[in-house]
């Protein structure tokens, strides 16, 4: 560690004045207060990084500082003079933008026009199309999208639309950029060309407010360091000062045990899943795998390599043939949601908002919607069984809410994903498939899913994990299979499961050398 213990005072730095500054921040919705008294100075040249627990009150304060949400207590100053907007336009006039985590695009437009929606070029009283993509091209270069200006946004993959949306925040000159999880959806190359843009950034003498769970950026991009816990500011340190343990250590409040549950010993079982030849969206993924009873197998690889679609085409959620399917020992002869179910087969999608929880509706809804016929086998719902299933859930889960009566949507991300893990459990699957399991969420309910896991496993389900997180990967999996333009490119085990042997397999057209053996 870099200290042998953390000093809890406040460090501000000395260099000019603030671009902006927050004093005493503090925001009520009716009785509930969800962040209190927060004072920090937001400096240009600067990368401020901002931590802490879901629930913390990270979002909110992003949201004062941006102009969507108004304080109910505090001010804000730039140059030295007090700011107030009353929403996020005034703020962006003033040079500051709030790129959000959730991908606030219209999928029905192209890449331009979002970038340009509600500031169109115009020549000749005509929108300017030829103008609006050149200078699209220029801003998507700029941050390593190679999506055309003119696609439609609702096919491009969910990394390249978080570019899109990064790259609509840099058309104009920003004071203060404030990116909220920029990461969570890109693969590791472009997680560094990200990290060079916030760079380039504050070379340029920006002022970037970064807020991420990987504690290994904020390390490595970091100039200061703010920590908030249960909506109070704890402090804020240079980010030299700190490692990520202790990190994690501020965030949470206690001392972290290790992060990853112990590794088991090898399964001798036959397999609960068995995959041969499948073959998805016409050939252009293909491969065979298998996966025991009391075993992880992570599926690695580059965002693109066809991870989720493999899964995806499994489940019957996209086109897919198989040369045989077999679920603890049955044959399925045709793989859709409904057999796959009933067989003892569960997928969590990696876009829990979009696809995995109906986020207008209540906990109960969400947790029968898969296991319906079980809590409520006869023609009209049994209110009373689902309280009670949603009560124990609650409790087993540790989701963590004010009230049973709360939307989904209103959950934090880390609840959210316990409250997803929870439904596809509901049906009792012998087989889970989690896609991408810990996607934008802290390090504290990092934890919780990652012994969630192990229990499930420990009690003889089958688990494959998909992951874009290699110390996830490496941490979790008993057996990883490494994917590559479409085909299993490597299997790794026992001591060549390591990050090195993972990034090998996925990017190299090369031949296996020693200790990896090829899928």
């Amino acid at each position: 560690m870099k200290q042998a213990a953390i000093d809890t005072k406040d460090v501000r730095a000395t260099s000019g004045p603030p671009v902006l500054r927050a004093e005493g921040l503090s925001k009520s919705y009716g009785p509930i207060t969800v962040l209190t008294d927060v004072t920090l100075d937001i400096r240009a040249g600067e990368v401020h990084a901002i931590i802490g627990e879901n629930g913390a009150g990270k979002s909110t304060l992003m949201k004062l500082l941006s102009g969507h949400a108004a304080p109910s207590g505090g001010t804000m100053k730039m140059a030295g003079a007090q700011v107030a907007f009353s929403d996020a336009v005034q703020a962006e006039d003033a040079g500051i933008v709030l790129v959000h985590q959730e991908i606030l695009l219209a999928p029905d437009l192209s890449v331009a026009q979002n970038l340009f929606l509600g500031r169109e070029l115009s020549r000749f009283f005509a929108v300017d199309d030829k103008r609006m993509n050149r200078r699209t091209a220029e801003v998507l270069a700029r941050v390593g999208c190679t999506a055309r200006p003119w696609s439609r946004v609702g096919d491009l993959p969910l990394a390249q639309r978080q570019l899109v949306q990064i790259a609509r925040a840099l058309l104009d000159d920003r004071k203060v950029i404030i990116l909220d999880e920029p990461t969570a959806m890109l693969a590791n190359d472009e997680v560094d060309a990200l990290l060079d843009i916030v760079r380039s950034l504050r070379a340029q003498g920006v002022a970037v407010l970064y807020i991420s769970h990987r504690l290994e950026e904020v390390e490595a991009l970091a100039d200061r360091v703010t920590v908030l816990r249960d909506g109070k500011m704890i402090g804020t340190w240079p980010a030299a000062d700190l490692d990520q343990r202790q990190m994690a250590e501020l965030m949470v409040g206690r001392e972290l045990s290790m992060l990853y549950p112990p590794k088991r010993e090898p399964v001798e079982a036959e397999p609960a899943l068995m995959v041969e030849d499948l073959s998805v969206d016409h050939g252009a993924i293909r491969g065979t795998f298998s996966v025991k009873p009391g075993e992880v197998l992570g599926i690695g690889g580059m965002i693109g390599a066809g991870r989720t679609e493999m899964m995806e085409g499994l489940m019957g959620l996209r086109p897919a043939q198989a040369g045989a399917v077999r679920v603890n020992g049955k044959t399925i002869n045709k793989p859709d949601v409904g057999t796959m179910m009933a067989a003892g087969v569960v997928y969590l999608t990696e876009d829990r908002k979009g696809k995995g929880l109906l986020l207008n509706e209540g906990l109960g809804p969400n947790l029968i919607l898969q296991a319906l016929d079980m809590i409520n086998p006869g023609l009209r719902l049994d209110r009373k069984k689902e309280l009670a299933a949603t009560r124990e859930t609650v409790k087993e889960y540790d989701i963590r809410i004010r009230s049973l009566s709360i939307q989904a949507g209103q959950l934090s991300g880390g609840n959210q994903q316990k409250l997803l893990l929870a439904k596809v459990m509901q049906a009792n699957p012998s087989v889970v498939i989690i896609d991408e399991p810990t996607r934008g969420i802290d390090i504290g309910n990092k934890s919780q899913i990652y012994r969630f896991i192990d229990d499930l496993v420990r009690a003889g389900k089958a688990c494959i994990v998909i992951s874009s997180e290699l110390p996830e990967l490496v941490g979790l999996s008993d057996r990883v299979l490494v994917m590559r333009a479409g085909r299993f490119a490597a299997e790794l085990t026992g001591t060549d499961i390591t990050e090195q042997n993972v990034v090998y397999a996925a990017a190299s057209s090369g031949n296996d050398t020693k200790g990896r053996k090829r899928a």
